[in-house]
């Protein structure tokens, strides 16, 4: 039994500034055959589980990529066909008999719109015939083309999400049982015209708790797999928006009949998807009052786990001007102010024209620096592997980084763009989180598997509503294809659904 596991995932911000090229990939670390089974093996991510399935088994694993890039723009088409090329080749060269899938479900290259459903598309006109299953992001927006060439899906139902290895062990063994002709999947799938917003999408939080736990119940029916996609609202594409993938054992009815209920939930549901939006200085009031250190801050407009570019000066600015004092910052990707700090050395009195490198013209916006005097309090290479239960196991490189010091804040500054999801990105650069007062993220909700265990009580958060690509204040986005009508963009009593 020879099977072919791969990972090919972006989740694609088309109104980002970052380009996605092949090096955007490469930073997080893509790994090709015997170095890829080497990296992800023993890890948290699906494709180690579909190794595990795979091992126990005596099957030969073929893995010719696993590629991963932090959310930027359009994957550029190049890229796109390079990636593609590799998990293609050994379906080229024939002799696979079930194929293992872990993809994001919401890439978009400059020449393709539904990235995963093309790869998906070309490798059922080179090897129609293997069994193929596939594991999603929970921010995937789904298409038909994607469904239809695959014969089982699941996606996570965890944001942060911590069950990566699960449910990539749990469709994969759908898949094994197909091959070994214990089960037979079928699946039913349908989008509501729901443009849900990730920050809504936490899994501790209403309404996603209880739709996550609306799949849970199916499975315990009888479902061999059942799924809400939440999607990802940043990208001006058709297919964006909410959706629902069920998996049966050979009974396509009951198959939509559990899609259906789980669609009228979310319909039901919708109006909890939406941010309301708040006066970041009245959020700093409540943080200031809540007197429960270490309290988070989100800078969730400028969050690179959504695409953005990390280096928006305007929420650390504003907590500057209110005078919080013992505040650590994270991360703030400005590659020019790490290398003057590391030129200054550790200790040095430094002046910086901090962050605010990027124009951004899909929201028309103008990078603005913020000209700080600090102290460089920590050097450090960036390099370290992940404790927590999100990415358990990998080893995230932010390039050459450097703590700046100043005016009560610590600001953590690095080469590469990193979202904070591991109070690793604090801990190995000199800063620990219990002694402070406050933690500002430029995170939404990730940040919530790995400083759970520094903050507990995750409801002492606050989002402060700055600027910025990731911003979830739909008046700034200008869609012009995605599918209308669509809620919230447009009213309810308009759409005729379910």
């Amino acid at each position: 039994m020879r099977i072919l596991a791969a990972t090919m995932k972006h989740e694609t911000n088309s109104f980002s500034p970052v380009p996605t090229n092949m090096a955007r990939f490469e930073a997080w670390g893509a790994v090709c055959d015997e170095a890829a089974l080497d990296a992800y093996r023993g890890t948290a991510m699906p494709v180690s589980a579909y190794f595990d399935l795979a091992e126990q088994r005596g099957a030969e694993i073929v893995c010719p990529v696993i590629a991963e890039a932090m959310p930027s723009g359009l994957v550029e088409e190049e890229t796109y066909e390079q990636l593609c090329d590799w998990i293609l080749a050994p379906l080229r060269a024939g002799g696979v008999d079930a194929i293992f899938l872990d993809l994001h479900g919401a890439m978009t290259a400059e020449h393709v719109a539904d990235g995963d459903g093309e790869l998906l598309r070309r490798i059922r006109e080179i090897a129609p015939d293997p069994p193929l299953c596939v594991t999603l992001d929970m921010h995937t927006n789904c298409t038909d083309e994607l469904v239809r060439n695959a014969d089982a899906i699941i996606g996570y139902k965890t944001y942060p999400h911590t069950d990566m290895y699960e449910v990539g062990h749990q469709i994969g063994q759908v898949l094994w049982n197909k091959i070994e002709g214990r089960a037979d999947p079928v699946m039913a799938w349908a989008a509501a015209p729901i443009l849900a917003q990730t920050l809504r999408m936490g899994t501790a939080d209403e309404p996603m708790k209880s739709l996550q736990e609306a799949t849970r119940r199916e499975e315990a029916a009888g479902m061999l797999a059942a799924t809400v996609l939440g999607g990802f609202p940043m990208v001006d594409v058709h297919h964006a928006g909410l959706s629902v993938i069920t998996v049966a054992d050979g009974d396509l009815a009951a198959a939509e009949a559990a899609r259906d209920r789980l669609l009228a939930e979310a319909w039901e549901l919708r109006e909890g998807l939406v941010y309301r939006h708040r006066d970041p200085t009245a959020a700093i009031a409540s943080a200031r009052a809540a007197n429960k250190a270490p309290v988070i801050l989100l800078d969730h407009a400028d969050n690179v786990g959504s695409g953005g570019t990390s280096d928006v000066m305007t929420v650390v600015e504003t907590v500057l001007k209110a005078g919080l004092d013992r505040v650590a910052m994270a991360a703030l990707y400005d590659p020019e102010a790490a290398s003057a700090m590391h030129a200054a050395g550790e200790g040095a009195e430094i002046t910086l024209d901090l962050g605010g490198k990027a124009d951004m013209p899909g929201i028309g916006l103008k990078g603005r620096p913020l000209r700080l005097t600090g102290r460089v309090a920590k050097l450090s290479d960036g390099r370290w592997v992940v404790e927590g239960p999100m990415y358990t196991g990998v080893e995230v490189n932010t390039g050459p980084t450097a703590v700046l010091e100043t005016g009560g804040m610590k600001i953590v500054v690095t080469s590469r763009h990193h979202e904070p999801w591991d109070a690793g990105i604090l801990t190995n650069n000199g800063i620990d989180p219990a002694a402070c007062n406050y933690i500002l993220l430029k995170s939404r909700i990730h940040y919530r598997a790995g400083f759970q265990p520094v903050q507990p009580d995750l409801g002492v958060h606050f989002t402060l509503d700055g600027e910025g690509v990731t911003t979830s204040n739909n008046s700034v986005l200008t869609y012009r294809n995605l599918r209308r009508p669509i809620y919230p963009l447009d009213p309810a009593e308009e759409i005729d659904f379910p």
